[in-house]
């Protein structure tokens, strides 16, 4: 290891290693999206086609046929599952449904070639706990994206320090559960570190010693670590916990962080848009922000980074994922689209739609509907924004179901005289807190009890909740009563809709959470409350 950390510092080592970047990313800037898809199309159908799901679906009836006639049939005799629909039709089904996501599934040669090794733990939507399977070949292709995306980073910055550096990996929960000889699951960034390829291991921080802490003494580690050690050249992480690192940088060095961290290159962030914490980072670095790049992944997939100097991200679809786009528009009142919802293949995206995403993975996922939604704002390249989940509540990375927003305020309805007539819910990202809005008949209720009951609900319902709640990575939420018929009046003042006769989303629906800072401001601000 102290080898590795000498090599790191001689000269022309370094010279290679930035040859060997630029060298990569212009191979990447020169690759074709759509023709990548097609052969990756081509290639998930013949690894897998003897596995059982390959043989209930006869993939080896089209699997060599052109791209246009092999797509047609795919659609028409593999459906759009959601996690619960695809693990009860193969990976738990022979298991009580009772008994879904209690533990890892025992797969071999289900739905992808082999023993699946590794399992991405996920707060589960429609079971207690999502089990993704991660094969290795998945493993490999996320390497390769990181590879690619670093290499990008080093060709636009040849004066980039980071090679000479670690980087500061703010991972989750770093426990991983044995589920049998040689068979793990835990979170994805569990899996990441524990699995890693050894020779990076003196580049990474923090140490298993941090790692292990419980949330608020790994910060205040994470944050000492940060200010002592001037190797640190990367942050990686979720925007709102890096924000609360970088605050207990300045609470405990009492200076601007300009001056405590100046030997911090670079933010990799994901995981959730970064445009409610813009602000926020650019007074924290009083407008001397680091370079920031963003990126697109998941538990099931890696889709999309972003190049220095773009505003956006590109979607990549070169790692060993096919991807298919359903409208918005054609997606039920739960997020969902039909089994045999009209998909497209990426050549067939129109610049301004959102998307949901379908996913066709190198770990045995088909036509898996994986919740987030996108919109192209380019093809050329495909740059894309991302827009939030189908329906969730997710800024805080709580990953709350409209479901579950729905039955906390049913909660409240069958509190006494409560009678919640129409609602919104967002978030307040400063304040790490949700805002509801309640339109009721009564305004003088007492908003605490309100409170006390959306609260407890959610706890109850979301295990993310439940345990940021307890950590005070989100704290109480914030409730305005309005009168009964206050949102139809906001909307009809300030969308131009009518009222009652205009669906109001239940959860913001914009990256920004403007939405519900809009309804609360018309009462507030405008004497209409």
């Amino acid at each position: 290891m102290k080898l590795l950390t000498r090599l790191q510092r001689v000269v022309p080592f370094q010279r290679m290693l930035r040859l060997q970047a630029v060298k990569r990313a212009k191979s990447f800037n020169l690759l074709d999206p759509v023709a990548a898809q097609q052969k990756i199309f081509r290639d998930l159908l013949e690894t897998a086609a003897d596995t059982q799901f390959g043989r209930d679906n006869t993939f080896d009836r089209f699997k060599s046929r052109s791209f246009k006639i092999a797509y047609r049939y795919y659609k028409s005799c593999v459906p759009i599952r959601s996690y619960q629909e695809f693990m009860t039709d193969y990976f738990y089904r022979n298991t009580p449904a009772s008994a879904i996501g209690r533990s890892a599934p025992d797969l071999d040669n289900t739905t992808w070639p082999g023993t699946i090794k590794m399992f991405c733990e996920t707060s589960g939507t429609t079971a207690p706990t999502k089990f993704i399977p991660f094969s290795p070949r998945m493993f490999a292709e996320n390497r390769q994206a990181a590879l690619d995306m670093m290499s990008c980073y080093l060709a636009a910055n040849p004066e980039s320090e980071i090679l000479n550096g670690k980087i500061l990996y703010m991972s989750g929960s770093t426990r991983l559960t044995k589920v049998k000889r040689g068979v793990w699951s835990g979170d994805m960034s569990a899996l990441t570190l524990r699995f890693r390829p050894w020779y990076l291991t003196p580049f990474v921080e923090p140490g298993a010693d941090i790692s292990v802490l419980p949330w608020e003494e790994k910060l205040q580690a994470m944050a000492e670590l940060l200010l002592r050690d001037d190797q640190i050249r990367v942050i990686s992480g979720v925007p709102p916990w890096i924000i609360l690192l970088m605050k207990r940088c300045a609470e405990i060095g009492g200076k601007p962080l300009q001056e405590l961290l100046p030997h911090l290159e670079l933010i990799i962030h994901g995981g959730t848009s970064l445009i409610p914490y813009r602000n926020e980072f650019e007074k924290l670095f009083a407008g001397n922000v680091p370079n920031m790049l963003e990126l697109l992944p998941s538990s099931e997939a890696f889709m999309a980074f972003q190049q220095q100097g773009d505003a956006q991200m590109r979607l990549t679809p070169y790692y060993g994922v096919f991807f298919e786009f359903v409208r918005f528009e054609d997606l039920d009142a739960q997020g969902k689209p039909a089994p045999y919802a009209d998909a497209i293949p990426l050549g067939q995206v129109e610049i301004g739609q959102r998307y949901a995403v379908i996913l066709t993975t190198c770990s045995g996922l088909w036509r898996y509907h994986l919740g987030d939604t996108i919109r192209f704002t380019s093809t050329d390249p495909h740059f894309i924004e991302f827009t939030g989940r189908d329906r969730f509540l997710d800024k805080l990375e709580e990953k709350i179901t409209q479901g579950e927003v729905e039955q906390a305020v049913a909660n409240v309805n069958r509190n006494g005289d409560w009678n919640v007539r129409e609602f919104m819910v967002g978030t307040d990202v400063s304040a790490r807190r949700h805002q509801w809005v309640l339109a009721v008949q009564d305004e003088d209720l007492n908003s605490d009890d309100a409170i006390r009951i959306l609260d407890t609900t959610l706890r109850c319902l979301n295990a993310d909740y439940a345990t940021f709640r307890s950590q005070g990575r989100i704290n109480a939420p914030d409730v305005l009563l309005v009168p009964e018929t206050g949102i139809y009046q906001w909307s009809q003042a300030e969308r131009g809709k009518l009222g009652g006769q205009t669906k109001i989303p239940h959860i913001d629906p914009t990256p920004d959470s403007s939405m519900i800072a809009c309804l609360r401001d018309y009462h507030l601000c405008s004497g209409h409350q």
